[in-house]
């Protein structure tokens, strides 16, 4: 004889099988189960409806990078020395509320006095506003010019590994060309001829002969993407050249171009000074560390001070950009966790 179908009571609940099925449990034992730690709605488990909770969803690389990147104290001390750099380049009277441009040759050599902590250069300028202001210059020129470097490379360098052919081998072949130009001869020649007395030349030069690095680490994280089954299959899909560069390609391919173009800045910062040290990349009235490193070299052993501050503020800088790009690297590089 069939079952007996029991009567509907109110007081059970239904619960999943995990096979597709369901089984009626009793009031207490459903509520039993939705404490269990592995049941739905417990701790270790899953949402209140049976799904993946917050703690099953699976992290991104980003995700994960951002996690580790939190715990790690080099890459905490950077990102606020970096923070303080952004402020005061942005406002430097904050903290520096006289003139860079203000000099008294009577005070000239002098050391640290009330109101002027860093003493006076060898024109009787304060050391120590000249160094603030002087961080703007090196902050825009390395920041501007890692963007330019980070989206001229990539572009060039993305679209010769997805396309690969001729145009891929021509690229090869210039940026061949551009990485046996050496860097400082190749600004004292060009920027020689240049009388600008703003920024923009030497960011230019920087872009100029920056991107072909960019290009060439651009281009084999883009080879190495396209390669990955995700992408064959949205190809197979009908996906367009631009759905996969966009979609599929470039957010798995921009990891390394983040990293050297992190730890590049502080290079182009430290390109900016020798540049303007050789007389060739900013000129005064400009104000720039490379330019007071200059000025004060002659005068080493009398004023030591006017040479220290810029080139310690100089070399935090840089340490502090090639320490954020070396813990950004660490956290996006999947070989290391």
């Amino acid at each position: 004889m069939p079952e007996q179908q029991q009567p509907y009571e109110p007081e059970r609940a239904v619960a999943g099988t995990g096979m597709g099925g369901t089984m009626d449990l009793g009031a207490s034992e459903a509520v039993t189960l939705e404490k269990t730690p592995g049941g739905p709605g417990g701790p270790e488990g899953g949402g209140p409806d049976g799904g993946p909770g917050p703690q099953d969803k699976p992290r991104s690389l980003w995700s994960d990078a951002w996690h580790d990147l939190r715990r790690n104290p080099v890459f905490i001390v950077s990102a606020l020395v970096i923070l303080f750099l952004v402020v005061i380049s942005v406002w430097p009277s904050l903290i520096a509320s006289g003139s860079p441009l203000k000099c008294d040759l009577a005070r000239a050599q002098e050391g640290s006095r009330s109101g002027h902590p860093f003493g006076f250069n060898g024109q009787g300028c304060d050391v120590y506003t000249r160094t603030v202001y002087g961080a703007r210059t090196s902050v825009a020129v390395g920041v501007l010019a890692t963007l330019g470097v980070a989206v001229l490379g990539s572009v060039l360098g993305g679209l010769a590994g997805f396309f690969g052919g001729a145009g891929d081998a021509v690229l090869s072949r210039i940026t061949d060309v551009f990485f046996a130009i050496p860097v400082v001869l190749g600004g004292l020649v060009l920027l020689s001829v240049i009388t600008s007395n703003t920024v923009w030349p030497v960011i230019g030069f920087i872009v100029l002969l920056g991107w072909p690095q960019i290009s060439r680490i651009a281009r084999g994280s883009v080879i190495t993407a396209k390669q990955n089954d995700y992408v064959q299959a949205a190809r197979a899909l009908g996906a367009s050249n631009s759905r996969l560069l966009l979609r599929h390609i470039a957010p798995n391919a921009v990891a390394p171009v983040i990293v050297v173009a992190t730890i590049a800045l502080g290079t182009y910062i430290s390109l900016e000074a020798t540049l303007s040290f050789l007389g060739v990349g900013l000129k005064p009235p400009s104000v720039s560390w490379g330019i007071d490193i200059s000025a004060a070299a002659p005068y080493v052993r009398n004023a030591p001070h006017a040479l220290l501050w810029p080139s310690g503020a100089l070399a935090v800088t840089v340490l502090a950009f090639i320490m954020l790009g070396d813990a950004v690297r660490d956290a996006l590089d999947p070989k290391l966790r």
